[in-house]
C-alpha cells in the first residue's frame, strides 16, 4: 500500500472489526472472537476518553510473551550451533517496535485501532509504538481464541522473512550497519542518505532515500528520521543481496 493510500485510509473512519477477524482467520484458521478482538484494538487514549472502557494492554502483555516464545523456539531450532548470546541478538532484531510496526502496516492494522482524539490528530494510526503494541495485542487475542498453534501461524506468516533475515544481518544487527557491510563487500563504497520532512511539527513524516554509487536503491517513510533511514536501508539491503549475492 502506498503512503498516500495509507494516509487516506488512516484519516477515514475506523474499519469494522469483522474485516480484521476475517484476515486473521485466513492467516491462522482460528475463529477469532470479535468482541475480544475489538477490545484488543482499544488504545488507552480511547479508553480514557470513553469512560474507562477496557483497553488492550493485558492482551498486549500476553502477546509479547507469545511472540518471544515463538521467535525464540524458531531461532533455537534453526541455528543449533549458535550460542545463547547470538540467538538473543537475532531475536532482538525481530522482536522490537520497528519490526512489529512494519508487519502491522502489512495488514493495515492502524486503520482498525481505536484511538483518542489527541492521538488521532497527531497521526497515531501510523506511529511505530502504537502499531507495535497493537500487533502484540492481536497476537495475544489470537492465542486466546486458538491457542499457541494459531498464534504461531500468525507470527510465522507475518515475520518469517524477518526472522530468517536476522541471521544475515551484520554485527550491529541493524539495517544501516548491514547495508554498509554489503556495499563495502561489493566494492560499492558507503551508502549516502537524504531525508525530507513534511507536515507540521506535531505530525511530521520523514522520507529517507539511500543512494549507493549515486543511485537510489531504497526508500523509507517513518515518523522520525531514524526509522525512515532504517526502512530505506532494509529495502536497499534486500536489493543489493538479490543483485550481488554478497553476504553480510
Amino acid at each position: 500500500m502506498s503512503s498516500s493510500r495509507r494516509s487516506a485510509r488512516h484519516d477515514a473512519v475506523q474499519r469494522p472489526v469483522t474485516e480484521l477477524a476475517r484476515i486473521l482467520h485466513d492467516k491462522t484458521g482460528a475463529d477469532v472472537d470479535e468482541e475480544l478482538l475489538q477490545r484488543g484494538l482499544v488504545h488507552r487514549s480511547y479508553s480514557y476518553e470513553n469512560g474507562g472502557v477496557p483497553h488492550n494492554e493485558r492482551q498486549e502483555f500476553l502477546g509479547d510473551a507469545i511472540l518471544g516464545l515463538v521467535v525464540t523456539d524458531h531461532l533455537y531450532h534453526a541455528h543449533p550451533d549458535l550460542p545463547e548470546g547470538q540467538l538473543a541478538k537475532f531475536r532482538a532484531a525481530v522482536v522490537n517496535s520497528r519490526a512489529l510496526a512494519a508487519v502491522a502496516r502489512e495488514i493495515d492494522l492502524g486503520s482498525f485501532v481505536l484511538l483518542g482524539k489527541g492521538e488521532l490528530s497527531s497521526g497515531g494510526r501510523d506511529k511505530d509504538s502504537i502499531l507495535a503494541d497493537t500487533m502484540e495485542s492481536v497476537i495475544g487475542t489470537v492465542y486466546l481464541c486458538g491457542g499457541v498453534a494459531a498464534a504461531a501461524r500468525l507470527i510465522h506468516d507475518l515475520m518469517d522473512g524477518r526472522i530468517d533475515a536476522s541471521a544475515e544481518l551484520g554485527a550491529g544487527l541493524d539495517w544501516k550497519t548491514s547495508l554498509q557491510e554489503v556495499a563495502s563487500a561489493a566494492g560499492l563504497g558507503s551508502p549516502h542518505y537524504t531525508v525530507q520532512e513534511q507536515g507540521p511539527d506535531h505530525d511530521k513524516v520523514f522520507t529517507a532515500t539511500v543512494l549507493v554509487v549515486g543511485e537510489p536503491v531504497g526508500t523509507g517513510i517513518g515518523r522520525n528520521k531514524k526509522s525512515a533511514e532504517q526502512l530505506a536501508a532494509e529495502q536497499a539491503w534486500r536489493r543489493l543481496k538479490e543483485h550481488t549475492g554478497t553476504g553480510a
